[in-house]
Parts: C-alpha cells; sequence; structure tokens
C-alpha cells in the first residue's frame, strides 16, 4: 500500500530564480528567506524518501477536468510567457510518474469524479513545477514528478474532491509519495507603478493590503495548530475572496488527499513570510503521520453536502 510521506504549500514566485546578486539587491543586502527555505524543504523530503512527489501547480489552468501529466520523461528549455525577458532558457530534464497518473483516472472514474490523466509530448510547462524541480534539485535526485492541474471552473469542494481522489490513488498504489502545494497565499498584484513601503522587497509590509497580511498569518497560524477545518469553514468569506493563488486550487487538493476537513497535520513553517509582488509567500511543511492514519473520510462530499 502506497501512502503520503510528506506534504508542503511552497512558493514558486519567479523572483527566485533571478541570480544571488540581483536577489540580494532587492532584499537590501540580504537575500530571500524562501532560498534557505528549499534547503531546509530538501532536507524535509530527503528524509521521508519519497518515490515521487506530486505537484499541484497553481498556473496550470484547465477548463472541464482536473489534469495530471502521465508523460515518463519531461526535458526541454522553459520560457516564461509571462515574463520572458528574465524567466528563459531554464533547462529541465526530469523523469514522471506515469503509472501514478494512470491509477489517479482510474480511481476518479469509480467514483464518479474529474481527474484524467493526459499524456502529450508537446505539453507546456508552468514555472509552478519547474521552479520547483529545479531549487527542490528532483533532477539530481532522479525522483518522479506527477503535476497536477488546478482546473478553473470548480467550487472549492470539488478540489477537495479531486485530492481526494487522487490521495486514494496513492494508497492503492506501492508509492510513497510528497505532496507540494506550489503557489502563494493570498494573491493580488500591486499595480505597475507601485512604489514600496519597505527598501527590503521582500519585506512582509510589501504585501498588497494590511488586511491580506492579516489573513495570511491568521491561516498560517491555523496550519501550524493543524486546524484545516478552520480554514475550510472560513473559506468562503476569507480566503476565497482575497482571494489565494488559483482560488486555493494547490493547498485545496494537497489537503483532500489527506482527509480534508478531518485532516490534522500541523504545519512547520520553513521560511519567513514574504512579498512577491504583492503577493503573500510561505514554505511549510507539515507532518502527515497522524494524517496518513486517518485515512480517507470522504469529509469533501460531507462539507459539499452541508
Amino acid at each position: 500500500m502506497g501512502k503520503i510521506v510528506g506534504a508542503a504549500v511552497v512558493s514558486h514566485h519567479p523572483g527566485l530564480m533571478q541570480c544571488e546578486e540581483f536577489r540580494v539587491l532587492q532584499g537590501a543586502g540580504a537575500d530571500s528567506d524562501l532560498i534557505s527555505g528549499y534547503a531546509r524543504l530538501r532536507e524535509r523530503i530527503k528524509a521521508v524518501r519519497p518515490d515521487a512527489v506530486l505537484i499541484f501547480d497553481s498556473h496550470w489552468f484547465t477548463t472541464g477536468y482536473h489534469l495530471v501529466d502521465g508523460g515518463e520523461k519531461f526535458e526541454g528549455s522553459y520560457i516564461s510567457d509571462e515574463m520572458p525577458w528574465y524567466l528563459h532558457g531554464v533547462p529541465y530534464s526530469y523523469l514522471g510518474c506515469p503509472e501514478l497518473a494512470v491509477q489517479a483516472e482510474a480511481v476518479s472514474r469509480e467514483r464518479k469524479g474529474y481527474v484524467r490523466n493526459i499524456r502529450h509530448p508537446d505539453l507546456g510547462k508552468q514555472y509552478a513545477t519547474i521552479n520547483l524541480v529545479k531549487h527542490l534539485q528532483l533532477e539530481l535526485s532522479q525522483t518522479p514528478v506527477l503535476t497536477v492541474s488546478s482546473c478553473q471552473n470548480c467550487e472549492w469542494p470539488q478540489f477537495l474532491q479531486s485530492g481526494e481522489d487522487i490521495g486514494e490513488a496513492i494508497r492503492r498504489s506501492d508509492l510513497n509519495v510528497v505532496l507540494l502545494a506550489s503557489g502563494a497565499l493570498s494573491h493580488k498584484f500591486n499595480g505597475i507603478d507601485w512604489r514600496p513601503n519597505h527598501p527590503r522587497i521582500f519585506h512582509e509590509s510589501n504585501v498588497s493590503r494590511p488586511e491580506n497580511i492579516a489573513s495570511d498569518k491568521a491561516a498560517i497560524e491555523l496550519m501550524r495548530q493543524g486546524r484545516h477545518d478552520e480554514i475550510l469553514a472560513r473559506w468562503d468569506d476569507d480566503y476565497r475572496r482575497k482571494p489565494w493563488e488559483a482560488f486555493g486550487a494547490h493547498y485545496l487538493q494537497m489537503l483532500g488527499a489527506m482527509g480534508g476537513a478531518a485532516c490534522r497535520a500541523k504545519g512547520e513553517p520553513l521560511s519567513a513570510y514574504e512579498n512577491a509582488r504583492g503577493t503573500g509567500n510561505i514554505h511549510i511543511w507539515f507532518d502527515v503521520s497522524e494524517a496518513a492514519s486517518q485515512g480517507n473520510t470522504g469529509a469533501a462530499g460531507q462539507l459539499a453536502a452541508a
């Protein structure tokens, strides 16, 4: 039986792909703590020795289905269509996890869900995946990677449900898997002519709105406590309205795989809370030992019916 051996919310913002000299300049003499946080996260991943890493990609938007990219290997040179003037020429070569992709679709079809496997060699990649592959050195460790999309015509219980289906697919496999929710918390950009409130661009006071900072920090504290049920209870009135990146798809799918509202996995921040063009970013690692013992509770279906 397979199992989830680790999970994390992870920032992927493109400024982290700039050279160290530029990052230090932007940081008023010190690098982003998210860079040191990647090193801390690499140690956590190394310690649990996963057979595969599954990335919930908050930039891969799909319509009609939650897709998993079931290719066997991914190679190329990445250029961002969002900011090609500096995020370009990034070489990548990493293994896929086709067997888990096949299992995810099979489980979802069985449960009348909407997770589907896609295998097309020309399908483009998103930096929410590529940046993590590079910073977490998944190429060097030869760790297979499965990327999952954010289906844009879904409500939050449906993201939980897709996560449940994927969690069940992991359990039916023989794989130990780490889940990475790749994205920010509040995701409101500062205007193009905005001027920083603080000379260190990464400083939290540069996040777009004070109320977003307060909301993000409240969510981080609930994650520390393992009170994911409280986050879900506040979702419509708070986190959906801010909103979180990809309307929180990355976090919700990860949580669904870990048991939904019943999950009590406690979060450990592995970085400072930082700004990136107005968005709130942090790395948080979750102790899944308790969550794994709970199994799949069907929490998403219960919440959707409530």
